[in-house]
């Protein structure tokens, strides 16, 4: 037995950030049930790691707001609510608004290069799944290309502090959507290419007006 093992703990085969890139990811696309107890005692056989390895990453995870930890309770997924996701939008319009508008007066040519680019990805993808009669296999694509958009939107704000709450706000969000929505129809994604075009037309335009009002208008719909 090599030093350090006792017998009573699996050795890790996979590491902490891999464990925590796929438990986010199932957070994020519906793989846990909104409230399901998430057991270290048991997630820990599935990555083949220590129990205490996938408590520690569930408490990150709680940290920025996509799993309830409480010590006598334990760890479960966050519950969804209309409520909830509505007071989540409503912080997500107002950190994007000030870091859109903040990055298109500090980007140039490469930021606008950058956010073109970022948006023509998306718009594929999106394109692609509006024809697709079951979206849910799709969801985890399309939500990776959506906030690398939305991040790239608000690159050059710089603003460390509000693109790391943006990263946390976007995450709850779209755990509350999946968890209330989980069958999101086609019809939703032909909504959403507009709202898109909407955002990238008002950056490259340089009205921060109407970068404002095209980022509010992308949630309107979930804030009550």
């Amino acid at each position: 037995m090599a030093d350090g093992q006792t017998g009573t703990e699996p050795r890790d085969r996979i590491g902490t950030p891999e464990i925590y890139d796929s438990l986010q990811r199932r957070l994020l696309t519906g793989g846990f049930e909104p409230g399901a107890k998430l057991m270290p005692s048991a997630l820990h056989q599935e990555f083949g790691c220590s129990a205490n390895t996938v408590r520690d990453v569930l408490l990150q995870l709680s940290k920025v707001g996509l799993v309830d930890f409480e010590i006598q309770r334990g760890f479960r997924a966050r519950q969804v609510s209309l409520k909830r996701r509505s007071e989540v939008a409503r912080f997500r319009v107002m950190l994007e608004q000030e870091g859109a508008v903040a990055s298109m007066r500090n980007g140039g040519l490469e930021w606008e290069a950058a956010l073109t680019a970022a948006h023509h990805r998306l718009m594929h993808i999106e394109r692609q799944i509006a024809q697709m009669p079951d979206t849910v296999p799709f969801v985890g694509i399309w939500s990776d290309a959506e906030l690398a958009f939305h991040r790239t939107l608000m690159s050059e704000c710089r603003l460390p502090p509000l693109l790391e709450a943006f990263d946390s706000i976007y995450m709850q969000f779209r755990q509350q959507m999946v968890g209330l929505e989980q069958n999101c129809v086609p019809s939703y994604f032909h909504r959403i290419i507009s709202d898109h075009q909407a955002i990238v037309d008002a950056a490259l335009s340089g009205d921060e007006a109407a970068l404002r009002h095209a980022i509010h208008d992308h949630q309107a719909r979930h804030i009550t």
